[in-house]
């Protein structure tokens, strides 16, 4: 998935909140993630499948149960990404200051 994909998912506040629930690393499985949650279950599971398909979190079944987890490779590469448009802009704003204060 690309990060364009992943960001996507992310921007939707419920999304975001469901990562930060997941980011301890502990499995969890939907009913545990509802208890919480100010939506219906299925709604939940709709953001879930969401942030599967945009590979933040990853599913696997036990038993009955379907537990989530966060993805911290997928989030490492979006944080990498992050941290290198960062860089290119801290250069851009450098050079342009540079050329502002030479003129």
């Amino acid at each position: 998935m690309s990060n364009a994909e992943l960001f996507a998912a992310l921007g939707d506040p419920t999304r975001l909140a469901l990562v930060s629930r997941l980011a301890d690393g502990q499995p969890r499985s939907i009913g545990e993630l509802v208890r919480d949650a100010a939506i219906s279950r299925q709604a939940l599971t709709k953001h879930l499948r969401v942030l599967e398909r945009a590979g933040a979190v990853s599913s696997a079944r036990l038993g009955r149960e379907v537990r989530f987890q966060i993805e911290q490779r997928k989030l490492a590469e979006a944080r990498a990404f992050l941290a290198t448009v960062s860089e290119q802009w801290e250069s851009a704003l450098s050079r342009l200051a540079d050329h502002v204060e030479r003129s």
